[in-house]
């Protein structure tokens, strides 16, 4: 390979919201990009490579092609309610993924420099007020479905480590877009003019733009000084009411409803309602240690730049 050659990236679940985004950004930049995929489509801008981690089969050529490999596999859990088969699926679609590439990374004939294994800061668990850093333990998984699956997930990205392959871990933050996640979600009140604050208000939200998340990842892949878990949020979480704030503010929308309690959250979402209720007060020191600068650092200049700040 000469040095002038493109760099090759390979993502699994790059057909999702982060993966589509980052895909687009690699190829700006002059990566090459593939995806690894259930069902690889002819139509896609990438070569695709096909994997089935329940059935631990792989595309023997995949690994081989990359020489950075981004791991965002994995269930949305904000997609319906979280029966008992729902949980089932987030859990083993990560862990599955992740057992198949220590497998194949294990061969020797690949020339894979780093891994860049996604998890989220659902890992700390519901914590109120408190500062969260890389080194706050993970919550307490008996208690915290979410806490327990990005705790399994890290735990299963370890193995690949262990090979002596440069592993980081990014601890994803609340991934601002307008083109999925939880953002659309939470606006579409507040645009028809029934915005709330949810539950108490006070928790706060570890939120991330998500072309800073691309960027971060992008650093991830390319600086050597990057390995182990970072927190992959916004220098500045807000309080959920705020949050809900600032939204009405950028749309222009009177908020006009009291909060909207606990129990009816509870009712309507089921145990999912642990995505909106919990507080998760994430710390960013790490991440701009390193040196990187945010686009979007504030909320209010994130939230103009998705929604226009007309």
């Amino acid at each position: 390979m000469t040095d002038n050659s493109p760099r090759k990236v390979l993502i699994t679940g790059g057909t999702g919201l982060i993966g589509t985004r980052l895909a687009e950004l690699l190829i700006d930049s002059g990566y090459e990009v593939a995806l690894l995929s259930r069902e690889p489509t002819k139509s896609s801008h990438f070569r695709s490579f096909r994997w089935d981690p329940q059935a631990g089969t792989i595309d023997e050529a995949a690994v081989p092609y990359a020489d950075y490999i981004v791991n965002l596999a994995g269930a949305s859990v904000s997609d319906g309610k979280w029966t008992d088969e729902r949980k089932r699926d987030i859990m083993t679609s990560r862990l599955g993924g992740l057992a198949l590439l220590r497998r194949e990374l294990a061969k020797s004939g690949h020339h894979v420099q780093a891994f860049v294994s996604a998890s989220a800061i659902g890992v700390y668990g519901d914590t109120a007020d408190t500062l969260l850093t890389e080194e706050t333990p993970p919550g307490l998984p008996t208690h915290d479905f979410l806490a327990d699956v990005a705790h399994q997930w890290e735990l299963a990205a370890e193995p690949i480590a262990a090979l002596g392959i440069r592993t980081v871990v990014p601890r994803i933050g609340i991934v601002l877009s307008t083109e999925g996640g939880a953002l659309p979600q939470i606006a579409r009140p507040v645009k028809l003019g029934a915005g709330a604050a949810l539950g108490s208000g006070k928790q706060y939200m570890s939120w991330i733009h998500l072309d800073d998340l691309c960027r971060l990842f992008m650093a991830m892949l390319e600086d050597p000084a990057w390995h182990g878990t970072y927190n992959a949020v916004a220098p500045y979480p807000a309080t959920n009411q705020a949050f809900t704030e600032v939204l009405a503010e950028v749309l222009h929308r009177p908020l006009i409803l009291p909060k909207v309690p606990a129990f009816g959250l509870k009712l309507a979402m089921g145990e999912m309602s642990e995505i909106v209720l919990a507080s998760q007060n994430v710390s960013a020191r790490k991440v701009l240690a390193q040196g990187f600068t945010y686009e979007y650092p504030e909320l209010r200049g994130a939230l103009e730049a998705l929604y226009g700040a007309g």
